[in-house]
């Protein structure tokens, strides 16, 4: 395997990049704002019939794999996420626990390129427990180094639906879904809190106070009253709505963590950029011990492990 494009098509989000297998390192990357969400409502108004499904999805890939320049065709193409699920391009069913950390058996299909869309394509399923679901952290725990190696272990992929990933022995055994991000961004931009907050680009020195301090009131004050004091905080306290951000921000995240602190089970955060920051940060403020691994390279190389399965 040399070349191939690695396709990440969230919810919300189709992020592409040409990766050299070999090496595994990112060419070249563009993003769009046709995740799943957005391209499936686009397929339901097009009045297109069901068996032109697939070929609506792949025109909209077609017209993003432009924008990565000049490619020699026949290309694999490695897609995860939310492209598997119901509103996706081909449904597949979830592989349930337990599963190999290292993606082997993971549900996949493989669409065979056309001269329409001269790309072969290697789809990949997400996972499920009995009560809960994922799609794309997988894939990203199939990339994470040596990990079919730990005896037990708690991943920890922070998003807008953060999961909490146990491993032991090489197989994921379950698996928790926290819904930290969107409840941030309820409470910050539709909730009476909205007034008190105003989004902070502050670096970590300067959100640290607040958010450190939202992390600590998450330990012995309950949300529904502690995210209250958002709005308190700017009408009594004299706290700034920039402040009060990341004070929000460590309320929702100390409380995503708070039930780790004193466990015995080694931790890893598997994230990027801020989410980084405020994790790592989290972490520190709640005496949790952690390792980290980058969120964009796992996920290449989980891809680069499922093609060298799939197409060697």
């Amino acid at each position: 395997m040399k070349f191939f494009i690695s396709a990440d098509w969230g919810t919300t989000h189709l992020r592409l990049r040409i990766v050299d297998g070999d090496r595994r390192q990112v060419m070249h990357e563009v993003r769009s704002t046709d995740g799943i969400a957005a391209t499936h409502e686009q397929w339901r108004n097009s009045g297109r019939a069901p068996a032109d499904r697939l070929s609506f999805y792949q025109e909209i890939l077609v017209r993003e794999i432009r924008r990565l320049g000049d490619l020699p065709q026949g290309l694999p193409l490695v897609v995860s996420g939310m492209a598997s699920s119901s509103i996706g391009m081909v449904e597949l069913p979830y592989k349930g626990v337990p599963f190999d950390i290292n993606g082997s058996d993971l549900e996949r299909a493989v669409l065979p390129a056309s001269d329409a869309f001269p790309y072969r394509i290697l789809l990949v399923s997400g996972a499920r427990t009995a009560h809960d679901v994922m799609r794309g952290e997988e894939v990203q725990l199939a990339g994470c180094p040596a990990s079919e190696e730990v005896e037990e272990r708690l991943y920890l992929f922070p998003g807008t639906h953060s999961k909490h990933v146990l491993v032991k022995e090489g197989k994921v055994v379950d698996f928790s879904t926290y819904m930290t991000g969107e409840f941030f961004h309820l409470l910050s931009a539709r909730s009476i809190l909205a007034a008190s907050v105003a989004v902070s680009d502050a670096g970590p020195a300067a959100a640290a106070p607040a958010f450190q301090q939202g992390v600590k009131d998450s330990r012995h004050t309950p949300l529904l009253h502690s995210a209250f004091l958002v709005r308190t905080n700017q009408l009594l306290g004299g706290w700034t709505k920039e402040d009060n951000y990341h004070y929000l921000s460590g309320l929702v995240i100390g409380e995503e963590l708070g039930h780790l602190a004193g466990s015995d089970t080694p931790l890893t955060l598997v994230c990027t950029g801020r989410l980084k920051e405020n994790y790592s940060m989290a972490c520190e403020v709640l005496g949790i011990d952690f390792g980290l691994i980058d969120a964009d390279q796992a996920l290449v190389n989980g891809h680069c492990r499922l093609l060298d399965r799939r197409f060697p």
